[in-house]
């Protein structure tokens, strides 16, 4: 009776170390299947705002250089003291204000590490405002 008591307390002790084990392993290799996601995703996540960067830099380039036009072409036109070339220009730098927001608002983005989803869209957004005011200002009649 007591040999039988014995190796029960063996085989239900035995059976509780191999659960343990089993169970360790599995942390173990959930933990590494988290760490190795996360790693993963954080390094996906700096190469495509790593680009994103490269956009917005390029994009404040380009507006920098249109705001340089917008400035000439107003000095211009003020001294020709003409209301309706002024109101002209006003319109087509509203376009302009348009686009440094659309900057400002993706810089935002990249700083408060939105997605990479939105910060695309915000990066398209500008594109297509200066496009705009691209297109407005060529159509101002003195440049």
């Amino acid at each position: 009776m007591r040999k039988s008591r014995l190796n029960l307390f063996r085989s239900t002790s035995m059976l509780i170390s191999v659960l343990g084990v089993i169970v360790i392993i599995i942390m173990v290799v959930a933990a590494a299947y988290v760490g190795f996601s996360v790693v993963s995703s954080s390094l996906t996540g700096g190469i495509s705002s790593g680009t994103q960067y490269d956009e917005l830099a390029t994009l404040k380039s380009n507006c920098s250089s249109l705001e340089a036009q917008f400035n000439i072409t107003g000095t211009k036109i003020y001294a020709m003291q003409n209301i309706t070339l002024e109101r002209e220009f006003v319109n087509a730098q509203v376009e302009l204000i348009k686009v440094q927001n659309d900057l400002d608002s993706v810089e935002s983005a990249l700083a408060s590490g939105q997605p990479a989803s939105e910060v695309d869209k915000r990066i398209q957004q500008s594109k297509e405002d200066l496009k705009i005011a691209q297109q407005a200002y060529n159509s101002l009649s003195v440049k």
